[in-house]
């Protein structure tokens, strides 16, 4: 029931059909009786800025989500970002603090690593292929750094994202072996689809499947469905996967702690959800 003691949870982004978080925090939020509500907010790249301080000029903002494609640019229109939002270049949770300044902090990462290590993936001294150095890839990259994997390799159809990443990687965690270039899959111990490849039909694969080794672990980011096209090819060799919507699961009870809401699991979250694909 949305009424005047409402807060509000934008979410931001272009475009909305993909959007799963309001599925998930609105009946949970429903079911422990928290006023608040997480309202889909399209809007595109040109009118962002104008938008997220329109958003934040409103008495009852609690606080935003933020996806693709402003990840990266809404790191440049806050005050302070944290640690983890520096290292990715990027920021998917916005709050106003007393002063009215705007604070961020990202948390894909941590829910796509959550998800692994809750599926017994040993990170420490894997090797990883990261394909897409946007704002997920780069959250995703800069804590499987934290969980000490061995080595990273990134690739992003742009040389430049994959290269500054890299650069960033190098900068807070110059133990790791960074290199970019290739998404070439062999001999891999984890590769994450970190692009938007597998939102429309048709779309064409990340990586070589024939490459794939069946020992792989593979990773996805895109929820449009719960088994994307790659998913299923990676499934076909043998190998175990992290569908997308596990990392928007374990992502969600850090967010519920920033915003300053009663945090939860990833299992009640899931038992009181309401997806459709």
């Amino acid at each position: 029931m949305i009424d005047g003691n409402t807060e509000l949870i934008a979410h931001l982004g272009y475009p909305t059909h993909a959007f799963k978080a309001p599925m998930i925090y609105n009946p949970y939020f429903e079911s422990v009786g928290v006023n608040a509500v997480v309202v889909p907010m399209g809007c595109r790249p040109d009118a962002f800025a104008d938008v997220l301080r329109g958003v934040f000029a409103l008495e009852n903002i609690r606080g935003a989500l933020i996806t693709m494609p402003h990840k990266v640019p809404v790191v440049g229109l806050l005050d302070e970002v944290s640690p983890a939002a520096q290292v990715a270049g990027a920021c998917n949770a916005v709050k106003r603090d007393a002063d009215g300044r705007l604070l961020g902090d990202m948390f894909d990462g941590e829910g796509f690593v959550r998800g692994l290590l809750r599926k017994g993936l040993q990170l420490a001294g894997a090797r990883a292929l990261v394909v897409g150095c946007g704002g997920v890839g780069s959250a995703i990259a800069a804590s499987l750094a934290s969980s000490s994997v061995a080595s990273i390799a990134l690739f992003d159809v742009d040389p430049h994202s994959a290269q500054s990443l890299a650069q960033r990687l190098h900068t807070h965690y110059r133990e790791i072996e960074v290199t970019t270039g290739s998404n070439d899959p062999a001999g891999m111990d984890l590769v994450v689809n970190a692009t938007p490849l597998g939102m429309n039909a048709g779309d064409p694969l990340p990586v070589d499947i024939s490459r794939l080794d069946a020992g792989t672990f593979v990773g996805e980011v895109v929820m449009r469905s719960e088994m994307t096209a790659f998913l299923a090819a990676a499934q076909a060799r043998g190998c175990r996967v992290q569908v997308g919507t596990d990392m928007l699961f374990e992502m969600i009870p850090p967010y519920l702690e920033f915003f300053g809401f009663p945090t939860t699991t990833p299992h009640t979250l899931r038992a009181v959800a309401r997806l459709q694909y």
